[in-house]
């Protein structure tokens, strides 16, 4: 995993999480509405579900929030149909990128997402082209009050597979499936957990060089698109500087 911060992506999105919270509790609520066509409205019977209420709960999105969306979800309250669509291709200077939607308009999506390629220097391919670059994990992040070994231990024992060490916190990988299984483990052992997502892992990063300004607004632009769940890319991008 050397190379790759989960923290570091977390940090670059944190200056605007407040102002796009509205969005980001949208994107979370989509989420739902396909957990619970696929697996029901309860989730003790719906891992899928449970997991994104999870998500839901680490983003600080209201309890009514989540039941509404659920209720929507079930009928109760009238609903709309998502489905999931992922996208991939190039951004300038040949870095690598996923975009993972949901959408009740596959060509509203499409239109949008490829007309930020286009405006950014980039081209969207076929399904497959980047993909085979990247790895699906679990990424769990944790403070340092713990010991590394002691954390290793406690990781290792609840199903982990990897740990990196970053200056500020801990970054535990995962099986993809096992993600929030693990998370609540560590947590159940008194671990703080600050972030636990899913997360494509490149095997290689690029260096944008003299593309950077193009990558960060193309990433920037597609996160900020109602119908994107998720970015995935394989670029080095500066971890922002601390203002305090």
């Amino acid at each position: 995993m050397s190379g790759h911060s989960k923290w570091a992506n977390i940090k670059i999105k944190k200056g605007k999480t407040d102002a796009a919270r509205g969005s980001i509790f949208t994107k979370i609520g989509r989420e739902i509405a396909v957990a619970v066509k696929a697996g029901g409205p309860d989730p003790s019977l719906n891992s899928k579900l449970r997991d994104v209420i999870a998500k839901a709960k680490q983003n600080n999105m209201p309890n009514d929030t989540i039941n509404r969306s659920i209720k929507k979800a079930s009928g109760e309250l009238g609903s709309v149909n998502y489905e999931e669509m992922t996208y991939e291709g190039y951004g300038a200077g040949g870095v690598a990128v996923i975009v993972e939607t949901l959408t009740d308009n596959k060509n509203r999506t499409a239109g949008d997402v490829r007309h930020l390629f286009d405006k950014y220097g980039g081209a969207l391919g076929q399904t497959g082209c980047v993909s085979f670059m990247f790895k699906k994990k679990g990424v769990i992040i944790t403070d340092k009050a713990l010991e590394e070994d002691e954390l290793m231990m406690l990781a290792l024992d609840a199903g982990a597979e990897d740990i990196t060490v970053d200056e500020e916190v801990y970054e535990v990988y995962t099986p993809h499936t096992d993600l929030y299984a693990v998370s609540d483990a560590l947590k159940a052992n008194g671990v703080n957990v600050l972030s636990a997502e899913v997360d494509m892992i490149p095997d290689n990063e690029v260096d944008p060089e003299g593309h950077l300004n193009s990558v960060e607004k193309l990433i920037g632009m597609l996160e900020d698109l109602d119908d994107v769940q998720n970015v995935y890319h394989n670029a080095i991008l500066p971890e922002p500087v601390d203002e305090d």
